[in-house]
């Protein structure tokens, strides 16, 4: 039996029975006693005492016909006046919106403390991504919103680090965050890596060109470069844009396929860069760098690196050399000694975040975008080196859930494909957290991306502010609820009267003046396909790792310098090379350079 023709008939057996009860009143009709119509409804009594002396229906013919027939028309007439009902939302007229309860995030919540994503203090969500119910998963990319002192770092970000289920990459403004919670890190064994660009000298060095892998990932890391170093201002002529892309893959590709491991970096880059004399006079004359490319076609016509520079060399003299004077403006910063030594090779190794729980704090300037560009590189090849690792190594799905934790993310540049990035790395176990302070930065930054990026959270929590395009699109978001509004009226004259009229209508659930002057210790959590919560900003203090903290104990501060300095110990399944040296190199590699 199908599906349609159950549910029909399981719809229609009351009508049925009815119509089998109906079928008493023939019966008891045929029972009566009369001559005529009349002696019969005076007797009808006696009749319905015999019909009724047996509790089955009857099966004659004729009462069973009459019985179904009554049974059928009630049937037609419940149908009609149901089909032309009218429609009435008793108390959701103008709107049916609520706050939830604890009723409403049960489903969501793992029974283990440890294993949830802490979103207020009171509402949590699992961080398993295959619930036994999938309708109630969920991914754990989280929208926090809140102005300057909102508490977006104490109330939201440093719990969540201390659940300790994942590995986690923090950016960390100023430093502060991992200096209070370095320690609690180290003690649940995490690997703690550190990327400063503050203070290079207080950071682990890190190397784009460590993860260049194919052809591919050199243009990635190109176009993450041209994206975050454009400047201030408006953007110049595309043409300059991709003849610079054309010379940096070039370039980049000679360095990752020809040149030895301990080259490939932003310092080789730069003396290619400066090696490419153009005269505009001779279009003959070929510098140092041409010649090297001549050679690199002899051996392969083909080769990538090849077919980007012959692209770049269709430039005039002129041409080309104000294409060359736009790149050495672009990498202006690494004239910068220190920056060349911070990017002389990698200790960060973003493609083993997945493989065992490590935290990486990348600690940026909240005044100073300047090496900002730095940041974007190293979460665009994270997510892609990670997303690349799930599907090749481990089939999809990583071992350890890497958490992004973004501080200030609209102040680190811009993230190429990110409204990509967040809808795909959900399914290989990567989340990304961001915080704003408005929705607007995002908008800035991101443009017609934005909204994507925003509905691609499942979560979003507002912590507070005074942003007029944040509140107005709160205010919608939260809907109408449905209230009972009564006005009184006083008529003075010859006859004093009075009257009250009641009367319903809508109201936002929370208005933009509301949300404006919103309590300090509350805050609104949204998750997708549940109410909205009005709840408390969790506190810190009762989480049961407080105590490791530098919040709780002075003594819990962790000391970068010295973490950083400590020498480097062996063990026993660490591979490392040895190398023979003379007494006079060894003697030379320890006298301090010059600059020093």
């Amino acid at each position: 039996m199908s599906k349609n023709m159950k549910k029909l008939l399981i719809l229609n057996i009351p009508y049925l029975v009815l119509g089998l009860i109906f079928t008493k009143l023939p019966e008891a009709w045929r029972y009566t006693n009369g001559a005529d119509i009349g002696q019969k409804i005076l007797s009808l009594g006696e009749g319905f005492s015999k019909a009724f002396a047996v509790p089955f229906p009857s099966f004659y013919p004729t009462d069973l016909l009459i019985g179904l027939a009554i049974g059928g028309l009630l049937r037609m007439v419940i149908y009609f006046k149901g089909k032309n009902a009218k429609k009435y939302r008793k108390g959701i007229e103008y709107g049916s919106a609520r706050w939830g309860n604890a009723k409403d995030i049960e489903p969501y919540v793992d029974p283990t403390f440890q294993n949830n994503v802490i979103l207020t203090q009171t509402e949590r969500l699992t961080m398993n991504s295959r619930p036994k119910d999938p309708k109630t998963a969920r991914n754990k990319n989280v929208l926090i919103v809140g102005g300057s002192g909102s508490g977006k770092t104490r109330f939201w970000l440093k719990p969540n680090l201390m659940q300790c289920h994942s590995s986690f990459v923090v950016t960390d403004p100023k430093g502060s965050i991992v200096i209070e919670c370095g320690k609690l890190l180290l003690h649940e064994g995490y690997k703690v890596k550190i990327l400063n660009t503050i203070n290079f000298k207080k950071s682990m060095h890190y190397n784009p060109f460590a993860y260049i892998r194919s052809e591919k990932d050199i243009l990635k890391l190109v176009t993450t470069l041209i994206a975050n170093t454009k400047g201030e201002g408006k953007a110049g002529d595309d043409f300059w844009v991709k003849a610079e892309t054309l010379l940096y893959t070039a370039l980049i590709a000679y360095i990752y396929y020809e040149a030895p491991e301990h080259e490939q970096n932003f310092t080789t880059l730069i003396e290619f860069i400066n090696a490419s004399e153009v005269r505009e006079d001779d279009e003959e004359f070929k510098n140092n760098v041409d010649l090297m490319f001549d050679r690199l076609e002899e051996k392969d016509p083909q080769h990538f690196a090849v077919r980007q520079y012959k692209k770049y060399k269709l430039a005039a003299g002129k041409t080309a050399k104000s294409i060359l004077i736009s790149c050495g403006a672009r990498l202006a910063p690494f004239d910068i000694k220190e920056l060349r030594e911070l990017t002389a090779y990698d200790e960060l190794e973003l493609d083993t975040l997945g493989d065992k729980k490590t935290a990486l704090f990348i600690i940026i300037s909240d005044t100073d975008a300047t090496f900002n560009f730095l940041v974007s590189m190293c979460y665009t090849q994270l997510f892609n080196l990670l997303c690349d690792k799930a599907d090749d190594v481990y089939g999809g799905r990583l071992p350890i859930h890497v958490r992004c934790l973004i501080d200030e993310c609209a102040n680190i540049g811009q993230i190429p494909n990110l409204e990509k990035l967040m809808a795909t790395i959900r399914s290989r176990e990567i989340s990304a957290c961001l915080v704003l302070q408005a929705q607007s930065q995002l908008k800035a930054l991101y443009k017609d991306n934005a909204d994507t990026i925003i509905g691609n959270c499942d979560s979003m929590i507002f912590l507070g502010g005074k942003e007029k395009t944040t509140l107005k699109d709160l205010t919608e978001t939260l809907g109408k609820e449905t209230i009972d509004m009564f006005n009184t009226s006083d008529t003075r004259g010859n006859q004093r009267s009075y009257g009250i009229n009641y009367q319903r209508l809508g109201k936002e659930l929370m208005s933009m003046d509301e949300l404006s002057v919103m309590d300090g210790g509350k805050c609104i959590l949204q998750l997708r396909g549940v109410r909205p919560f009005f709840s408390d900003k969790y506190d810190i203090t009762k989480h049961p790792k407080y105590q490791y903290l530098s919040d709780f104990d002075k003594k819990n501060a962790f000391d970068i310098e010295k973490f950083l300095s400590t020498k480097l110990k062996l063990k026993a399944n660490d591979v490392y090379e040895v190398y023979d040296m003379s007494k006079e190199e060894e003697t030379t590699a320890l006298k301090p350079s010059s600059g020093q």
